[in-house]
């Protein structure tokens, strides 16, 4: 199983995805620091959201195996420049979170294109409040199901 790191900005779903593919009621809280939840990394909002907190992003990516860039489609704005997964030296996917509130499915495709131009190798359709996707993702990372 690989250890993972979610970055996102606040909101984008990282601790709720964190709570679905373990089996956790969904339940909001704003992560304040650094959480580890079994094999996820969960950062904080902000460290993507202020640039003078990638250095914390990077020396936390140190612990992971892979990289995961999470894009709320519903978001307008993207906090990952072109190229950014490539600042961690390791492999990165992105997750389009929220596919259950889209209401056109360009958003989600507009969604992707950014993870694409940010470096994300494979990108997953997710949604924790339904559950559709969560299963590939798992499969992907090497999280067994029922865990």
């Amino acid at each position: 199983m690989k250890k993972i790191m979610l970055v996102g900005r606040t909101g984008a779903g990282k601790t709720s995805f964190c709570q679905a593919i373990y089996g956790e009621d969904l339940n909001y809280k704003k992560t304040q620091a650094v959480e580890i939840v079994n094999n996820a990394i969960d950062t904080p909002g902000e460290f993507v959201e202020n640039r003078t907190l990638y250095r914390a992003l990077i020396i936390t990516a140190a612990d992971a195996d892979m990289i995961v860039l999470v894009q709320d489609c519903t978001d307008e704005q993207c906090m990952f420049a072109p190229g950014f997964a490539g600042m961690f030296g390791k492999p990165a996917i992105g997750m389009v979170s929220k596919t259950d509130l889209a209401t056109d499915p360009s958003m989600i495709r507009i969604a992707e294109e950014k993870l694409e131009l940010a470096g994300c190798e494979r990108i997953f359709h997710i949604s924790n409040k339904d559950k559709s996707g969560l299963a590939d993702v798992k499969a992907y990372i090497g999280i067994a199901e029922g865990v």
